[in-house]
């Protein structure tokens, strides 16, 4: 299988070194200067499996390239930028990122975000016709495991794959509590880099997707001083 990647990155050096480290025979590259480019190549490739997101992009920059992305798509986005505050990687994330890596970065680290990204993507994207369903209810939510599917009250909730991931970690362990470091080695399948932004980001994220009202949490409650569980329903 054949994946696309979108590498969206200003930097003639950099984009260059990036398509090196992807080069291999199952990926297909391509690349964009600014962001305008970027949707218009987006726009027009069918399937986009992965895009490496610059944030300082000229004609358009990252974020507004996302945002737009978002709009129609769950398309794992990994956000690239040297900035480095807290301010912008939040942000990054509150516009639906799924994760960002810190310029000045690791290849081998990108290589392995790129491969995680890829592996979840390929199961968050099974074919359900040959696969049976296995639905779980809770409350007014129905999640269907195998279809990667969420309805609430028969409307279909478009949730990406990671935040999928976290609500099938939830509904299939009810009653248990997890950490901030147990749900970032579940969910992103890595060792917990101090950094509670993109948990907080995406439990965010996730309760304004399937809560009534995200600031008081029927799904996903907050076990203060601890971590995160269930709700109970009847």
């Amino acid at each position: 299988m054949k994946y696309s990647i979108l590498i969206v990155e200003d930097d003639n050096d950099i984009s260059r070194i990036i398509e090196e480290a992807l080069t291999q025979p199952d990926y297909v590259i391509y690349t964009a200067m600014d962001g305008k480019e970027a949707l218009d190549i987006f726009n027009k490739q069918s399937e986009i499996d992965l895009i490496i997101l610059d944030l300082m992009l000229p004609v358009m920059d990252g974020l507004s390239v996302l945002k737009k992305i978002r709009e129609n798509s769950t398309v794992p986005v990994l956000i690239l930028s040297a900035k480095n505050g807290e301010y912008e990687k939040v942000l990054g994330l509150e516009f639906g990122a799924d994760d960002y890596i810190t310029k000045p970065f690791s290849i081998i680290e990108l290589q392995a975000r790129v491969k995680a990204f890829l592996r979840r993507m390929n199961e968050y994207h099974k074919d359900p016709l040959n696969q049976e369903s296995d639905k779980i209810i809770v409350g007014e939510l129905e999640i269907e495991l195998e279809n990667f599917l969420v309805k609430k009250q028969g409307e279909i909730i478009n949730l990406t794959a990671k935040e999928f991931s976290m609500l099938k970690l939830f509904v299939t362990h009810p009653g248990k509590v997890y950490t901030k470091v147990q749900l970032y080695k579940e969910i992103w399948d890595e060792n917990y880099l101090n950094d509670e932004n993109v948990v907080n980001v995406q439990i965010r994220r996730l309760r304004e997707k399937i809560e009534k009202n995200p600031s008081e949490p029927e799904y996903i409650k907050t076990i203060w001083g601890i971590g995160y569980k269930l709700g109970e329903f009847k």
